[in-house]
């Protein structure tokens, strides 16, 4: 018998992207990748609440939502009772906590998360910077970067730019091969700056076999052998002590868990 689809609603006053992650990182805790996100951005109204409050419990779900006004929280409280429908307030016990705890009152405005600011320009210029120096391209600006990720092929180094971009930071990355030796007077120059990556070399070399599975290119290439592997690891943690940069091992690790070690390590006040 095939298994009931499953749907968590999610519901803002904004973007939803806030709630839409905590959901996701709870699908990944369940093992759960079936089930499926409903996003309703920008909800303002009474009524778009209760048409999507009504949906929700058609299909045997639970919302989980991001509202600043009080009004909009406790319509959506009020028809999950009626409709007896689980919702999950995502921002309003951390609001409340911060009322009570600083004494503090909210501005009560949608949006604030995405509104443009000094710190929305300054993500877009990181992600501008991060793109124009991915794989290497300007080793010349290495200087203006927050981070210099190094690390050989496979080891997340693109992807993890890009978020630690969105999150602010200017970020470089430079890809470790044996047979061409790093600039080395100017990594020395950015030491403090440096975070090698490394991975377990079976999990690398499955990664890689699968990269050449999508590109269509022959199986066996030496690329994805597990001694071209080692080789390649073992150079970059040579070439890591050398450079006495922070080495952090990204093996069944979620770019979100990587990034978070990465400002813990190298922002640590």
């Amino acid at each position: 018998m095939k298994e009931k689809e499953r749907t968590v609603f999610v519901c803002s006053d904004s973007v939803g992207e806030t709630a839409e992650m905590v959901v996701l990182a709870t699908i990944r805790q369940f093992n759960a990748y079936q089930t499926g996100i409903r996003r309703y951005s920008h909800v303002k109204s009474e009524e778009e609440i209760s048409a999507l409050m009504e949906e929700a419990a058609r299909q045997g779900s639970f919302v989980a939502y991001t509202l600043v006004l009080p009004e909009l929280r406790e319509m959506i409280r009020l028809e999950g009772i009626r409709l007896q429908v689980i919702t999950v307030d995502i921002m309003g016990p951390v609001m409340q906590a911060f009322i009570d705890v600083f004494n503090d009152s909210p501005k009560r405005k949608a949006g604030l998360l995405h509104q443009l600011d000094d710190e929305y320009y300054r993500r877009v210029e990181a992600i501008e910077f991060t793109v124009k120096c991915d794989d290497g391209k300007d080793m010349n600006a290495m200087h203006q970067a927050d981070l210099v990720l190094l690390g050989v092929s496979r080891t997340s180094k693109t992807p993890l730019s890009i978020y630690l971009a969105h999150k602010g930071f200017k970020v470089c990355n430079y890809p470790i091969v044996p047979e061409v030796m790093p600039p080395l007077d100017i990594l020395l120059k950015n030491k403090a700056k440096l975070v090698g990556l490394t991975m377990d070399a079976g999990h690398l070399a499955k990664i890689r076999f699968e990269r050449l599975k999508a590109m269509g290119l022959p199986n066996g290439a030496k690329y994805a052998s597990i001694e071209r592997v080692v080789h390649e690891l073992e150079f970059a943690l040579e070439l890591y002590k050398k450079l006495g940069c922070t080495v952090i091992d990204v093996t069944e690790s979620a770019i979100e868990e990587t990034a978070g070690l990465i400002m813990e390590s190298c922002f640590r006040s």
